[in-house]
């Protein structure tokens, strides 16, 4: 009988144990949860394989931290995209990087993460407002211009232009401008005689173009705001049997782009750096989240591909 009973006191010993250190390791668990940092994105588009690779390049480092990366598809609809950042806020992140789709529309979910004292990150392109955001990490939109700008003055004394591109997106813009301020100033004879600021994706891109092929409106010169606006221009130019003869350029230097200026079918691409730019955005939200001063913007470099050193990049992927 009083071996029964030291038996029984026992198992309740081992019971109370096995409970405390339970209670312990749950503990433990909540405790680590609570450390771990989950961050959220929006980009303008993740049908465009550069934020594919941007977002990529941050995940990486993100998880390998522990911690979480949520990202969100508004497919260039701003209203979604505003309505996105707000059920993200509503989950709990901790910081948001942002690429807006159109940079005044996204307004009101900047003030709701600065009301929500989250911090945030702009890549790839400006937000019209930048003192509600912490720092921005960008391509040198503006140079990329001027690169194709110059390229194209190496090799014409007169051009008539058309642009295809998107003035409410503040990256597109820049290059623009820089291209046209750095035709200007070459005093040779070129005139923009078709100019569109409403499409950033082949397919909208291509409609565009095949519209103002209609117009039987002589030019030589076709400056895309980015790689699929360039290559939509070429797919209406190849639909209705338009020569080789034109220049053609396009920003991103994307794995598509960069075939093309290969096969001579697209004259240059000034190449963006996706991988750096996703890898400077998350060392960046880590050291906001410790306190940490950080800078304003940081501009990453950029490099126009041309037929002269295209064999100096990865053709299968990004750089």
């Amino acid at each position: 009988m009083k071996h029964d009973m030291v038996k029984v006191i026992a198992s309740c010993i081992a019971v109370v144990l096995m409970l405390v250190f339970f209670n312990q390791f749950i503990k433990k668990e909540q405790a680590e949860m609570e450390e771990h940092v989950t961050f959220g994105a929006t980009y303008m588009s993740m049908d465009n394989p550069f934020f594919e690779e941007l977002n990529s390049s941050m995940q990486e480092i993100i998880e390998a931290n522990g911690d979480r990366l949520i990202a969100r598809n508004p497919a260039q609809n701003q209203e979604k995209q505003n309505q996105q950042i707000y059920d993200m806020l509503a989950q709990g992140i901790d910081l948001l990087f942002i690429n807006p789709v159109d940079w005044k529309g996204v307004m009101p979910a900047l003030v709701a993460c600065r009301n929500a004292g989250i911090p945030v990150v702009n890549v790839d392109t400006n937000v019209f407002d930048t003192s509600y955001v912490d720092s921005i990490i960008l391509s040198d939109n503006y140079l990329a211009g001027v690169q194709i700008a110059n390229d194209v003055i190496s090799k014409r004394d007169s051009g008539r232009i058309v642009i295809l591109s998107h003035d409410s997106i503040f990256s597109t813009y820049e290059r623009v401008r820089g291209f046209e301020e750095t035709i200007a100033k070459s005093h040779k004879d070129f005139k923009v005689v078709y100019k569109t600021t409403t499409v950033v994706t082949l397919e909208a891109s291509m409609d565009a173009m095949l519209k103002f092929l209609d117009y039987k409106i002589p030019f030589d010169i076709v400056l895309g705001g980015n790689d699929p606006t360039a290559l939509g221009a070429l797919a209406a130019m190849q639909k209705t049997n338009i020569g080789l003869d034109k220049l053609i350029y396009g920003i991103d230097g994307s794995p598509l782009g960069k075939a093309m200026v290969k096969q001579g079918y697209m004259d240059g691409t000034s190449a963006q750096f996706p991988i750096e730019i996703g890898e400077k955005s998350a060392h960046i939200a880590y050291e906001i989240l410790a306190g940490k001063e950080v800078p304003k913007q940081i501009l990453i470099p950029v490099k126009l591909i041309t037929s002269d050193n295209v064999d100096d990049f990865d053709i299968s992927g990004w750089q």
